[in-house]
């Protein structure tokens, strides 16, 4: 398992090392302990999936506030993202700052997002499927946002704004500057 620190505090992209044979090949997609010796302590409690049939489907940029916070690991079972981690952490030097990377099945990253990111991402390939574990279980009342275009973020997704298939409750997500920090 290779383990690579990303630009900003505690965002780590994960590469599990792929065993081949005449079969195919086999990974160990989670190992607790491996993780554990590169200060990634989270439990993981619950594993979601999404499935977006059209390339440019665009999701998030979604956090729980706490106590309901959640870290998420994240992976691409088929097809291909480019995944954003957004600090919203107020005291932090990288506060508003982002990082993004691609995931996909043919890679096999995996992208480690700690408490206090937001995170979205946006699919690459028709038929994408999005795997991913988190530390704390879903809570409705918890849920927060920011606006996936918001240009403060200066984001670079590889779709326009107008080509974007977002659901409306993303389309409506506020701005970094319009809510109250809360990490």
């Amino acid at each position: 398992m290779q383990i690579t620190k990303l630009a900003l505090d505690d965002v780590l992209l994960i590469t599990p090392k792929r065993f081949y044979d005449t079969r195919g090949f086999f990974i160990e997609l989670h190992n607790k302990k491996k993780l554990k010796e590169v200060g990634m302590e989270d439990d993981f409690v619950q594993d979601n999936f999404s499935l977006s049939t059209k390339a440019g489907t665009l999701r998030g940029l979604h956090f729980q506030v706490p106590p309901f916070s959640q870290a998420k690991l994240v992976r691409v079972s088929r097809g291909r993202i480019l995944d954003v981690a957004v600090d919203i952490r107020a005291s932090s030097p990288t506060f508003g700052k982002h990082v993004s990377c691609e995931i996909s099945a043919e890679n096999g990253h995996q992208l480690y997002i700690p408490h206090g990111f937001a995170h979205g991402f946006c699919t690459l390939e028709p038929e994408t499927e999005v795997v991913y574990k988190v530390s704390n279980y879903y809570a409705p009342q918890a849920e927060g946002g920011i606006l996936w275009s918001d240009p403060s973020l200066n984001i670079d997704w590889p779709i326009s704004e107008d080509a974007a298939i977002v659901s409306e409750k993303d389309a409506v997500l506020p701005l970094l500057t319009d809510f109250a920090p809360v990490f």
